[in-house]
């Protein structure tokens, strides 16, 4: 598409506007601007731009060779149902540093249909999997 960009440079990012739109979604409710910079720092981040303005955002946490996390999807709201987040999955998914990654997690309540179309499945081992919540 014309004018869009996705850029790795967290340089790039706007912090404030991913803040905001990450702290009213219901994965990260009132995540702070320091938490989410400290995310940033410590990831491999998407920013989407159209027209030099940013209207999307991702991250993976990764080791870059066995295993990846996909984190912190969005697209602004007025730029939904376009195409853009199919782009940045699929962006993300053939980025260099990631393209040979065996093992890809995500966690979502709402958009599967979207991550299914990209291979994605629900865990074939549930009962293998724990978590520690703090």
């Amino acid at each position: 598409m014309e004018n869009l960009i996705i850029t790795s440079d967290k340089h790039q990012l706007d912090i404030e506007y991913i803040t905001r739109f990450i702290a009213q979604t219901y994965w990260a409710k009132d995540r702070s601007l320091e938490t989410m910079q400290t995310c940033v720092d410590n990831s491999l981040n998407f920013g989407i731009f159209l027209h030099g303005k940013q209207i999307g955002y991702a991250r993976v946490v990764t080791d870059y060779a066995q295993f990846a996390y996909l984190l912190d999807v969005f697209i602004d709201e007025k730029h939904q149902g376009l195409g853009y987040s199919k782009i940045l999955m699929k962006y993300i998914l053939e980025n260099e540093l990631l393209k040979n990654v065996k093992v890809w997690r995500l966690a979502t309540s709402d958009a599967q249909e979207l991550y299914r179309k990209f291979g994605f499945t629900e865990l074939a081992k549930p009962e293998n999997m724990m978590e520690l919540m703090r």
